[in-house]
């Protein structure tokens, strides 16, 4: 019997994901079906129940549903303590597993795809939601030799900054508002705010992208405000966030069927459509 898999959110007609998973099961020779599932937003609890019901082995959840699947899952993963969110359940006889996969499809996109080694860099990481707190620990467990957490409110950033500073070896964890930025400079800067959605790019003062930077935006798209802004300020490198899709997919599968599934051929077919 085909199992059964889907992702679950609220719009959910855009996700790439049903693709991305097909291309996955086709390169591993993985027998599994994936669809999407539009859940009204007072009922995912009721839309995960009724897909377990049916045989139902994994859900990978987007937005507005990612806390709720937090809430709802038994059993976690310590990345999806850490984001206290959770973007992958899987189910089993011992109930639901919650997983967060997010951060380290980011990292992998930054190390595997772009080249990037992250040891001993300078990272600027922008914003202080659920985006920003899904990557500080897989970011902070490649041992950077800085990573800055800035957001437009500063507190919000310090408070999020002193909850993950016992995860930073030596003291590599900075936070506070966009305006302690001038003067400093980074190798890499990451976009996690909501700006891009918006249509609007983050105002960063000049200089803070170093020679040789790369700046990434979660966002995915092409030419992002984020990433155009950067390009006038001199970002040498720049990417969206279709690899992190890819990744964190991949990551998703790996839980799943026991398989890490090949990510270039699914990227490449995502860039050429």
């Amino acid at each position: 019997m085909t199992d059964r898999y889907a992702v679950v959110g609220n719009p959910v007609a855009h996700s790439k994901s049903p693709r991305i998973h097909a291309a996955f099961a086709r390169l591993t020779n993985q027998d599994l079906s994936y669809g999407a599932i539009l859940a009204p937003r007072d009922g995912f609890a009721d839309a995960v129940r009724a897909f377990i019901a049916a045989g139902g082995r994994g859900l990978n959840v987007t937005v507005p549903f990612k806390l709720e699947a937090f809430a709802l899952a038994q059993r976690r993963s310590p990345r999806a303590e850490a984001a206290q969110a959770v973007n992958t359940l899987a189910f089993s006889g011992e109930g639901i597993f919650g997983d967060n996969t997010d951060g380290a499809g980011l990292v992998a996109d930054l190390t595997r795809n772009l080249g990037l080694s992250l040891a001993g860099t300078r990272i600027l990481l922008l914003g202080a939601g659920g985006a920003a707190r899904g990557a500080l620990l897989p970011l902070l467990e490649q041992r950077p030799a800085l990573l800055h957490l800035a957001n437009r409110t500063a507190d919000k950033a310090r408070a999020l900054g002193e909850e993950f500073a016992g995860r930073a070896a030596g003291g590599c964890l900075e936070s506070g508002g966009f305006a302690g930025l001038a003067g400093r400079s980074f190798d890499l800067v990451i976009n996690a705010t909501a700006a891009s959605l918006a249509g609007e790019a983050t105002p960063l003062p000049a200089g803070v992208f170093a020679p040789g930077s790369l700046a990434y935006d979660m966002m995915y798209g092409g030419e992002t405000p984020f990433l155009s802004a950067a390009r006038s300020q001199g970002a040498d490198r720049r990417a969206d966030g279709l690899g992190m899709l890819v990744e964190q997919a991949a990551e998703s599968f790996l839980l799943w069927r026991g398989v890490r599934p090949p990510t270039a051929p699914v990227l490449a077919e995502l860039r050429g459509a």
